[in-house]
């Protein structure tokens, strides 16, 4: 398998281990049954957790490190691995000694051995990203939205560039001063002025005269 590939694999199954690991640890490993005659039969249950209360907690390490292989990148990511690899071994073992001390009764088998398998994915999960973590994807910055660059503020909501273009040669008129002359057309008129005087001496003629 391609080394990037098991980047999801292995974070399933590190969820995957510590979920069941936490559930099986919560079930009952050992039940012993006094029979009592004319009285109900005298009943004494007990979890796993009850036996091996650190079993519990190193299946939440391992629940959170799942997450943290999402979080890290290069060397921590290895790190991290190796970290969840001793985790995993360490429900292993606690779930074998903690089975193997008990007098079940008529209690199964069954939860020991699902909570020991748990244990093995978490092994297994912190193994893969301490080989291939360096060279697994990084959840990142490929992943923000860009920003755009702040530009003036627009009254009708909009800003930047292209709210300026979006007014530049457009003119508003002023409801207040409809039928006015505007700065327009003053320059128009004074243009137009000083062209008719320039034609005027040209011609010969002396305007100051009109």
């Amino acid at each position: 398998m391609n080394p990037r590939r098991s980047f999801l694999p292995a974070v399933a199954g590190c969820l995957a281990g510590a979920a069941l690991a936490i559930y099986a640890a919560t079930r009952t490993w050992s039940l012993r049954v006094v029979e009592r005659p004319g009285l109900p039969d005298l009943r004494s249950a007990a979890t796993g957790a009850q036996h091996a209360p650190w079993l519990v907690g190193l299946a939440l390490v391992a629940l959170a490190g799942a997450g943290a292989l999402l979080a890290t990148r290069g060397l921590a990511r290895r790190l991290l691995g190796g970290l969840l690899a001793l985790v995993g071994a360490g429900v292993v073992a606690a779930a074998i000694a903690a089975r193997a001390g008990l007098e079940v009764g008529r209690a199964g088998a069954f939860w020991p051995v699902a909570c020991a398998a748990g244990g093995a994915l978490i092994v297994g999960a912190g193994l893969a990203a301490a080989r291939h973590g360096r060279s697994w994807p990084v959840m990142g910055s490929r992943y923000e939205r860009p920003t755009a660059p702040a530009g003036p503020a627009d009254p009708g909501g909009r800003s930047g560039p292209s709210a300026a273009s979006g007014l530049r040669g457009v003119e508003t008129p002023d409801p207040g001063t409809a039928g006015e002359t505007g700065p327009d057309d003053q320059r128009t008129e004074t243009r137009a002025d000083t062209r008719a005087v320039w034609d005027a001496l040209d011609r010969g003629e002396d305007p100051t005269l009109r």
